[in-house]
C-alpha cells in the first residue's frame, strides 16, 4: 500500500526550454534518472533537466490528476500555473 502524502507531481525544465512533467514518489532519483538518460523518451534527447517546480499529494491517484491537468495546459497557462502555485505555497527555490 502506498504512503500517505509522499506522492509527487513535478516539472522539469529540459535544455531545450520545453517542459516535462510527470508523477513520482522519490523526486531526487528520479530527475537523476531523467539525467542518466533512463527516464521518460522525451527527455533522453532534452537533457540535462532540471526540476522547476514539484506538489505533494496525500494519494497517487491526486498527483496523478494534478499531472494529467497540467499537461492539458498550453505552455503560457503552464507558467502561470507554476509561478501562482509557487507563491501561495511560499516556495522561493527550484526543487
Amino acid at each position: 500500500m502506498d504512503k500517505m502524502g509522499d506522492h509527487l507531481f513535478y516539472v522539469l525544465e529540459c535544455k531545450d526550454g520545453s517542459y516535462y512533467a510527470g508523477y513520482t514518489n522519490d523526486l531526487e532519483k528520479r530527475v537523476r534518472v531523467h539525467n542518466e538518460g533512463k527516464g521518460a523518451k522525451y527527455t533522453r534527447a532534452k537533457r540535462p533537466v532540471q526540476c522547476i517546480y514539484h506538489e505533494n499529494f496525500e494519494t497517487k491517484r491526486e498527483a496523478m490528476q494534478a499531472e494529467y491537468q497540467f499537461k492539458q495546459l498550453k505552455r503560457n497557462a503552464k507558467e502561470i500555473y507554476i509561478r501562482k502555485r509557487r507563491n501561495v505555497n511560499e516556495v522561493t527555490e527550484k526543487c
